[in-house]
């Protein structure tokens, strides 16, 4: 399945003319560590598949779903049976604020199962099916298809883990509102995490006293205000760190952080490793 490998990186070749790959796999081989800046999007269908991604193993039960983000290691050990490896290009999900905003929850990976997900799990499943079928059909605008349920699978588990406006402790009309501010709020933060960003002036920024702030703003996305700005700039540095010509200090300073103490603790603490054992993994 993996085609093109270089150390530990691999270039998914998507089919031709769009930005996504769906194998559907039976083979019985042991695929290396690995890493790749498309999303993966693993499901068996007929026996069990056990998935390591950054040392943490994932044995995955018939239907269930591991969504891997990019850029993260991972590997999977041989066995038999048969499973959906769908690989979308995390570009065309990126350049989409609000889906941005879902992918960063999901990393570095998130598994969904029927027990752990039972209000969208069939629908889940459903769109990946669907995919399947419109990959391998013959169907008119089957890329359009393709591209659309994707995106669907993305917003169901966007509205149900972010942004949902019955996450704020607020009347029904408060809780549009604030799902609107809140959305608008992580994008500026998405695009902005490698500014000054504190949390008195974000807060004013939206409207609100720092303490109500940083209530609904954990409620809106799971994280505190400081935990998320550090989240973006730490995936921000995984993608510099990949070039071995950018240095550590420079990969720092252009990540957001004021010292390179301060980078190397946060991303040892986030990540469980430090910036230079992470790019020896990647560049090796």
């Amino acid at each position: 399945m993996i085609e093109n490998l270089r150390g530990l990186s691999e270039t998914v070749n998507f089919k031709k003319d769009t930005g996504f790959r769906l194998y559907d796999n039976n083979e019985y081989e042991e695929y290396p560590d690995h890493w790749h800046t498309a999303l993966e999007i693993i499901m068996p269908l007929k026996n069990t598949y056990t998935v390591t991604v950054e040392s943490d193993p994932y044995t995955l039960e018939v239907g269930d779903i591991l969504i891997i983000s990019s850029g993260v290691i991972h590997s999977m050990a041989p066995i038999e049976g048969e499973r959906i490896i769908f690989q979308p290009d995390y570009h065309l999900l990126h350049q989409i604020h609000e889906a941005d905003a879902v992918l960063t929850i999901l990393s570095p990976v998130r598994l969904i199962t029927p027990k752990t997900d039972p209000d969208i799990y069939d629908e889940l499943r459903n769109l990946i099916m669907d995919i399947k079928e419109e990959y391998f059909g013959t169907n008119f605008l089957s890329e359009a298809v393709i591209y659309g349920k994707m995106l669907n699978f993305f917003v169901l588990i966007g509205r149900k883990y972010y942004g949902n406006p019955t996450s704020f402790d607020a009347t029904r009309n408060k809780q549009k509102e604030y799902m609107e501010k809140f959305m608008s709020i992580c994008n500026y933060i998405n695009e902005h995490c490698t500014d000054n960003l504190t949390l008195e002036e974000t807060a004013r920024m939206a409207g609100f006293s720092k303490f109500h702030f940083t209530r609904l703003f954990k409620q809106f996305s799971g994280l505190s205000f400081y935990k998320y700005v550090n989240k973006k700039r730490i995936e921000r540095a995984e993608q510099l760190l990949i070039n071995p010509s950018i240095s550590v200090t420079e990969v720092a300073l252009q990540s957001g952080f004021s010292s390179l103490s301060a980078f190397i603790r946060m991303f040892k603490l986030m990540k469980g490793c430090t910036p230079t054992e992470f790019r020896d993994l990647y560049t090796r």
